[in-house]
């Protein structure tokens, strides 16, 4: 069983949603990264994202693209990454990789599925991979026992919703609306009906991601997911922040609001 699925398996356990944080890796430098992903984990973040920085974030919106074009401008790097997950993993908590398909492609899959399990990864969620082009990963993932986290939109027809989670380990990742990453006002009325479609399928958890930005936020996806996802909030606490101290700080506050909300009761 992988950490991320211990970890799911845990908050179920003490009657709550998993808390999955999400943080570019080289953001806005290396090691205030890393500080950053680690605050997360001692506030109550069950699962880190590391996001690989690429330079066509396709899905991201402007919060989190402002970010990404930072880190490769300050010259991250992929063993950067892959630092970053072995702190987190070191820690006691999950870490995935967030990751467009083609910097994975290219440094090739077996290749980087065996350097993320090296550094203690679980596995990979990658945003823009249909089933159809799996195959590299599918046999990379399985030889290295790397989760694989898809993603399930509101317009995925019951079929493909089928296919897609077929194929997922760990969790399946339920996209709560069409459109890029960022913080919303209000949790999309799609969300629940995502998850509820995800489990006519699998017995896997469902976390929600896009557009949860606060502690009342959680506690409202906490009440029909498994999970709950949260990014550009955080990215945005440390793009404000003055010094890396205070992000640090903000991290670690913002991730006790939501480890709160995600609380059932």
């Amino acid at each position: 069983m992988s950490t991320v699925s211990t970890a799911f398996e845990k908050a179920a356990a003490e009657d709550r949603a998993a808390l999955v944080g999400y943080l570019p890796a080289g953001f806005p430098d290396k090691q205030t990264a890393i500080k950053a992903a680690l605050a997360m984990v001692e506030a109550g973040a069950d699962v880190i994202e590391v996001g690989l920085p690429y330079s066509d974030p396709l899905m991201d919106g402007p919060v989190i693209a402002d970010a990404v074009y930072r880190a490769l401008k300050g010259g991250v790097k992929i063993k950067d990454v892959f630092d970053t997950v072995q702190a987190v993993a070191d820690a006691g908590a999950g870490a995935l990789v967030m990751t467009y398909w083609n910097p994975v492609d290219k440094y090739g899959a077996g290749a980087f599925s065996r350097d993320l399990a090296s550094a203690g990864g679980a596995g990979l969620i990658t945003p823009d991979l249909t089933p159809e082009e799996a195959g590299p990963w599918l046999e990379a993932s399985d030889a290295h026992q790397l989760d694989r986290v898809f993603l399930v939109a509101p317009s995925s027809p019951p079929q493909r919703v089928e296919a897609i989670t077929r194929l997922c380990r760990g969790f399946v990742y339920a996209v709560s609306l069409m459109g890029i990453t960022g913080a919303r006002d209000a949790v999309s009325s799609s969300a629940a009906d995502v998850v509820a479609r995800i489990r006519e399928h699998t017995t896997l958890p469902a976390a929600v991601g896009l557009g949860v930005s606060n502690g009342t936020q959680a506690r409202q996806v906490a009440g029909f997911a498994d999970g709950v996802i949260v990014g550009s909030a955080y990215v945005r606490r440390i793009a404000v922040a003055a010094t890396p101290a205070d992000a640090i700080t903000a991290v670690r506050d913002l991730t006790a609001d939501l480890a709160q909300g995600v609380r059932h009761g």
